[in-house]
């Protein structure tokens, strides 16, 4: 089109390659706000992979690498006469395979719920969840420090939206109380309240028990994101909601695949009418290609190989191990009380906590800092997962160097 409108000569070509160049440059507020990530030594890299002790992944079973798991997917897929790379299309047009029917029923009856809806991704379950249910008028309270997905689709919704202080029961049933008055008059308003069952950049975990009865107290529905608890708590791996025996008071689960269980993808878990109503209204389900079989053939297979590992066992001996020796150590009030796979030791600045990360690196340990603004500026902190496949001197020799930089 630029070619038309000018010309061919040696100032005119120079003219568009100008034109073209521009357009293609970022625009200034866009280089600024990459370059005050850069003063602020925050700016984000694609880091490369590298042969060292893993302390940073989701991986807490070791089942993403686990290659008789890979070989078992294989057997599966031809077992059940498939031979298809992709899902063609969304679920709502061509995508919809057999294996989608099949690994929802199983999933509905491992996890104690009526329905099951598998989307692509946690980040889009949580998306498409919050975005589709909340509406005009409705409120939901949420844990300041929820996973960005979840804040990301509370913004997408129409609802009003309070947040509460982090694990704080009393701060949201002050919060409850005061809008139960405000809206008794008025019908037709829901109130939801939504939190981790472990939290993934502080690791802990909410009274799940008294947030379940506190929403019944005032008629609110509950909804759990499992992320970090699925395939590290009860029996299998079934999560803490159902170790804990609170399947009914919960209104919705988020279940995600891609920490312990090594694969990918998640499902929302819940009635039927949930499930028909996501279906009809989540944007994140119904405008996006399905996953491959291959994906949900995974799925199949590590559910039945929880069944029979000792995996989840050596796991939260592991915890145990990393707690106990981090006391004997005298480093554990540097880190944020855990009992769960993810480890927080705060080092505040993001120039103190990547230098500290470095040297543990160069000692043959991968730990990842995590940086502000991600968490809040002060807050900084390594994050250490454990893993099943973590050995105890792994464990105690990683803690030992900590203790010489903290």
């Amino acid at each position: 089109m630029l070619v038309g409108l000018y010309p061919m000569n040696i100032k005119n070509i120079k003219t568009i390659c100008f034109i073209f160049e521009n357009i293609m440059q970022l625009p200034e507020k866009l280089q600024k706000k990459l370059q005050d990530r850069e003063k602020n030594n925050a700016l984000r890299r694609l880091p490369e992979r590298q042969n060292l002790i893993d302390f940073s992944s989701n991986d807490y079973l070791g089942l993403a690498q686990e290659k008789g798991i890979f070989n078992e997917v294989h057997r599966f897929l031809e077992e059940q006469n498939i031979c298809e790379n992709g899902a063609t299309g969304s679920r709502l047009l061509s995508g919809n395979h057999k294996l989608y029917e099949k690994t929802e029923t199983l999933l509905a009856k491992i996890h104690n719920t009526e329905a099951a809806l598998l989307f692509n991704s946690g980040y889009d379950a949580n998306v498409g969840f919050l975005s589709a249910v909340l509406q005009r008028g409705d409120i939901i309270f949420y844990d300041e420090l929820v996973h960005a997905s979840i804040r990301d689709g509370i913004k997408m919704s129409n609802a009003k939206s309070y947040r509460f202080v982090h694990n704080d029961l009393n701060d949201l049933q002050k919060k409850l109380h005061k809008t139960r008055l405000d809206v008794k008059n008025h019908t037709g308003i829901e109130i939801y309240v939504i939190t981790e069952s472990v939290f993934s950049m502080d690791g802990d975990t909410p009274d799940l028990r008294g947030f379940g009865s506190l929403c019944q107290q005032y008629n609110c529905r509950f909804v759990v994101d499992e992320a970090h608890a699925v395939g590290v708590y009860g029996e299998c791996g079934v999560g803490l909601i159902q170790q804990l025996g609170l399947e009914n008071q919960v209104f919705a689960r988020i279940n995600t695949f891609g920490k312990a269980m090594g694969c990918h993808g998640a499902v929302i878990l819940g009635s039927e009418s949930l499930k028909k109503y996501l279906i009809n209204f989540a944007r994140s389900f119904i405008y996006t290609t399905g996953l491959p079989p291959h994906s949900l053939a995974t799925i199949h297979v590590v559910y039945q190989h929880l069944l029979q590992t000792n995996a989840i066992k050596k796991l939260i001996g592991n915890i145990t191990f990393f707690n106990q020796k981090a006391i004997n150590l005298d480093v554990d009030s540097k880190f944020i009380k855990s009992n769960s796979t993810i480890h927080c030791c705060l080092i505040s600045g993001n120039e103190n906590v990547k230098k500290v990360a470095s040297q543990l690196q160069k000692s043959g340990f991968d730990v990842k800092p995590i940086l502000s603004p991600t968490v809040p500026q002060g807050q900084e902190r390594l994050r250490f997962c454990i893993h099943s496949y973590n050995s105890t001197e792994e464990i105690s020799k990683i803690l030992e160097l900590l203790a010489t930089f903290v």
